[in-house]
């Protein structure tokens, strides 16, 4: 029996606010469209993709340390605002062996200079950015990639 892929999507803070806040910058598509988007690549995919959203640090930490012993192959992760400060929640990304690969909707290159410092992609493989909710698929064709690679 052939078992799928196990990947974890992690949104942090306000990613839930998506098609409410800042649509200038973050589109208008709400956080629903991406829940749907990402369940179609799963299903594409033949891999089992669980969305975990949380405003809370301690949750987003507690969730990537569970991953460790769940059985989850890759991580997406979207760390919200915390991308910028958030040294806990790089330790807990740094403490998992798995492919992970930071997303953001922005291109945070082009915006305020804080959000131009992540301390959580040097725990990653990878950061994309500037690619909207798109961006979400292309971090999860990156993880397949490099865990059949």
């Amino acid at each position: 029996m052939v078992t799928k892929m196990k990947l974890l999507v992690i949104n942090g803070p306000n990613i839930n606010f998506l098609g409410i806040r800042e649509k200038s910058v973050y589109g208008t598509q709400d956080y629903d469209a991406l829940l749907q988007m990402i369940a179609k690549k799963g299903q594409e995919e033949n891999c089992t993709i669980e969305v975990f959203q949380s405003n809370h640090e301690g949750a987003i930490i507690d969730r990537i340390q569970d991953s460790y012993f769940d059985g989850t192959e890759g991580i997406v992760i979207n760390p919200g605002a915390y991308t910028h400060y958030s040294y806990a929640i790089r330790d807990a990304l740094a403490s998992v062996t798995v492919p992970k690969v930071e997303i953001h909707i922005s291109n945070i290159m082009e915006r305020e200079e804080f959000r131009k410092v992540s301390v959580t992609a040097p725990a990653c493989d990878k950061q994309i950015y500037g690619e909207g909710l798109q961006g979400y698929l292309m971090a999860i064709d990156h993880i397949l990639t490099m865990t059949t690679a």
